[in-house]
């Protein structure tokens, strides 16, 4: 399973410079509710919203999401191996609690400082 990173939704959904592969779309894909929130902000903020909708909907319609449950937020209040921000924070703790329930996943992000923390969890990385 491959958990997904507001970074890459948003370089497909706005054909940036990096792009992921066309195979990660054929993946079991997951990430934490924290997702839609990231990527609708930023489709606003960029004034997207009426040519960009439909894409968003369904790119996240692809997408399984992890409440912020108790645990996930407990954990997140926790210290990481590396020094973390608060968003990414939650992404980890929500990847940490899917693997606390037995799931095996691995990151799709280009954000660097959330991948070096990751690697730090020892949580692979989707090459994108």
């Amino acid at each position: 399973m491959i958990y997904l990173d507001a970074s890459v939704a948003l370089a497909h959904l706005l054909a940036e410079d990096r792009v992921p592969p066309e195979r990660l779309w054929q993946e079991d894909l997951i990430s934490s509710r924290l997702l839609e929130y990231e990527t609708w902000t930023r489709i606003h903020a960029s004034k997207l919203t009426r040519s960009h909708a439909d894409e968003v909907r369904s790119l996240l319609s692809r997408v399984a999401l992890v409440e912020l449950s108790p645990p996930v937020l407990a954990r997140a209040l926790e210290p990481f191996p590396k020094p973390v921000r608060t968003l990414d924070a939650l992404h980890l703790a929500s990847m940490d609690f899917l693997r606390k329930q037995g799931q095996r996943i691995s990151l799709a992000s280009y954000d660097g400082r959330l991948v070096d923390a990751a690697r730090a969890l020892r949580i692979p990385i989707y090459k994108v």
